[in-house]
């Protein structure tokens, strides 16, 4: 029995300093955790500030109205911009410019992308200094076949 009790004796101080050493281990744990956390990443501290600021901003007296998208302007140089619509997806900037390059000058070409996947939309802008040439070229090329697509040409409508 006196063997029992001095085993026990002797757990005792054992699972004493084992809880000690977790508690101590945990401590320790959440105190790097703290620090990586406010090299590597936001502080907690600021995440509060920044919901209390979003919050500020829903007040009634803060709200913004809604914001029209800013046309694209008008030519500055007085030519002629035309929107090309219904492009195949494969056509590039060259292509396009060689179609138009049959009817006269093309200062520009301009087809539109999508930001994140960097494919095209399907349609594009082609700008020629010249009114009657790029009124000739959208006649000619209007409903016609170019890689397989009926394009629609007509001048673009900028509202500035």
């Amino acid at each position: 029995m006196n063997c029992i009790l001095n085993a026990f004796e002797l757990f005792k101080t054992n699972t004493c300093q084992a809880v000690v050493i977790a508690v101590v281990a945990f401590a320790l744990g959440a105190v790097a955790m703290c620090v990586a956390c406010k090299m590597l990443c936001r502080p907690c501290s600021k995440r509060g500030e920044q919901d209390d600021s979003k919050r500020r901003l829903q007040k009634k007296g803060d709200e913004k109205p809604f914001e029209k998208r800013k046309p694209h302007p008008a030519p500055a140089d007085g030519s002629v911009e035309i929107y090309v619509g219904n492009l195949s997806y494969e056509m590039t900037e060259d292509q396009l410019r060689a179609e138009f390059e049959k009817f006269g000058k093309v200062n520009s070409v301009r087809l539109v992308v999508n930001r994140y996947s960097g494919k095209s939309k399907g349609f594009g802008f082609v700008q020629m200094p010249d009114r009657q040439e790029a009124e000739r070229a959208c006649e000619a090329l209007n409903d016609t076949e170019v890689q397989g697509r009926k394009i629609k040409c007509n001048e673009a409508k900028n509202l500035v």
